[in-house]
Formats: structure tokens, C-alpha cells, sequence
């Protein structure tokens, strides 16, 4: 589905301040994979996510959709099949429209738009049912600020949003990394159900290896803007922390014992 040849980005390139931070990258993305992605701090996880969105563009190399080049297509033009959720639950949603407005939004994400009732009653039904399923009461306060809600409920509402028109491919940018630990946990169950509900293409971030190990059908480790291990199917299924730290001793003979976040 998704294929990146070569992929190279850098950051202040030809400065002293030089970064590169995605180095002559290959990955290829299966339709309905539901992949996590690992690494240290600097190894590249975000920059491959925004440049999958097109947040930023690539130095080198192609981005390939369905064998068609994207790589210099505008982050407007990707949103129509990308969704993407992010770490700070304050950038999914608009704290001064209504929760049935913002939905509203996501609503009409790839349709044209022009002047007409923004929310209508038939929209309002369906929020409540999709709202339901949360079990947060929100199917019942449609007309309240998104400001008023907490972080939690925002990035549940944000996973909604997200998904509520189904995207070709989902981009969770450690989505849970700002929730205190029980709100992720319900955030992480919401995010199992609807990709699975959904069977979407999903591309996972996270710092945390559990998280990564138990989450998903392939697991991908970026050190230094370099994928250095892709496991997936049955071998990710066996596959504990040990292990997993252990292989990257093995290949890179270097510590991640400063990096607490990943080895919580």
C-alpha cells in the first residue's frame, strides 16, 4: 500500500546545527498493518510520521501510494485519506466549538463544503450512537465546549474524530504519552476496538516497549533515523522486553538505560 525507497530527511541541512533524521530509508506498509514504532529519543519516530502526513517533506527518495509518487504532495491534499492523532490531547479538537460541531468537521473531512447547516439532525443521532460506545456521558452533552473536557475525553473524542470517516491510514503520534496511566490504558483499548472494528492501516508511536509488544502485528525499531529491526506475525507475538532489548544491545552495543520512557 505504502512504500518509502531511499527515504532521507534532514534538518538544518547545511548548517552546523545539521540533523539527519531519516537516513536512506526502506519500508514497505501492508494494507492492514497495525504497526508500532520504537526507539530511543532523536531516532526518528515523529519525523517518519510527519513525513508520512506531509507535515514536512523528504531530502531524498520517493513516497510511494498505491506505486503513485506523494512525497512533495501538500499536507492538505494527504488529509483526505491520512487521520492523525496526536500526543497533546489540545491539537485533535477546537476547545471553542461544541463537541456535535467538531464532529461535525470530521464529518465532512473529504467532502466539498459551502454555506449550509453545519450540525443537522440526522448528524446528531449518529454522534450520539458513535459517542455511546465510549461510556463517558458525552452522547448526552453535545452542545458543550470541548474546553470543558478533560484530557482524556478530549483524545477519546479525538480517536473519534479521527476515524469517524474512515481514513485510508491511521498516525498515532504517542497518543497516550500526556494521560495519566489509567486514561491510557482506556484510550489504548478504544484504539485496539476501532482499528480493529475498522481493519485500518495504523502506524502506532510509542516510547513505551510493552506498549509496543502487545499492540499490533509488526513492531519496528528507528535508531539514529535508520530502521534497525522489523518483527512481525507470530515472532512479535512470542517476543518479551528481554528480548527485544537484547537484539538492540546486539546490533547496536549501545545502552538505552538513559531513556526511561522506553524501558517503563
Amino acid at each position: 500500500m505504502i512504500e518509502l525507497k531511499a527515504f532521507t530527511k534532514y534538518f538544518h541541512k547545511g548548517s552546523v546545527n545539521e540533523v539527519l533524521a531519516l537516513e536512506q530509508v526502506d519500508f514497505a506498509i501492508e494494507r492492514g498493518d497495525f504497526i508500532t514504532i520504537i526507539g530511543s529519543n532523536g531516532a526518528g519516530k515523529s519525523t517518519l510520521l510527519n513525513c508520512l502526513a506531509g507535515t514536512c517533506n523528504p531530502d531524498g527518495g520517493e513516497l510511494l501510494l498505491d506505486k503513485k509518487d506523494i512525497a512533495h504532495w501538500p499536507e492538505y491534499r494527504r488529509a483526505k485519506f491520512i487521520s492523525r492523532v496526536f500526543q497533546d490531547p489540545l491539537l485533535g479538537t477546537c476547545g471553542s466549538l461544541s463537541i456535535e460541531q467538531n464532529m461535525a468537521l470530521a464529518l465532512r473531512r473529504t467532502r466539498r463544503r459551502g454555506l449550509a447547516i453545519g450540525v443537522k439532525a440526522a448528524d446528531r443521532a449518529t454522534f450520539r450512537q458513535v459517542l455511546k460506545k465510549l461510556g463517558l456521558g458525552l452522547e448526552n452533552r453535545l452542545r458543550d465546549r470541548v474546553g470543558l473536557l478533560s484530557g482524556g475525553q478530549r483524545q477519546a473524542l479525538t480517536m473519534l474524530m479521527a476515524t469517524l470517516v474512515r481514513p485510508e491510514i491511521l498516525l498515532l503520534d504517542e497518543h497516550t504519552a500526556a494521560l495519566d496511566p489509567k486514561t491510557a490504558r482506556q484510550i489504548l483499548a478504544l484504539t485496539e476496538t476501532i482499528v480493529g472494528e475498522q481493519q485500518l492501516t495504523t502506524l502506532m508511536v510509542t516510547h513505551n516497549m510493552n506498549h509496543a509488544l502487545k499492540y499490533g502485528n509488526r513492531l519496528i525499531m528507528l535508531h539514529r533515523g535508520q530502521i534497525i529491526f522489523d518483527i512481525q506475525g507470530e515472532e512479535k507475538t512470542s517476543l518479551k522486553k528481554e528480548d527485544l532489548i537484547a537484539r538492540f544491545y546486539d546490533l547496536k552495543r549501545e545502552e538505552l538505560a538513559s531513556d526511561r520512557m522506553l524501558l517503563g
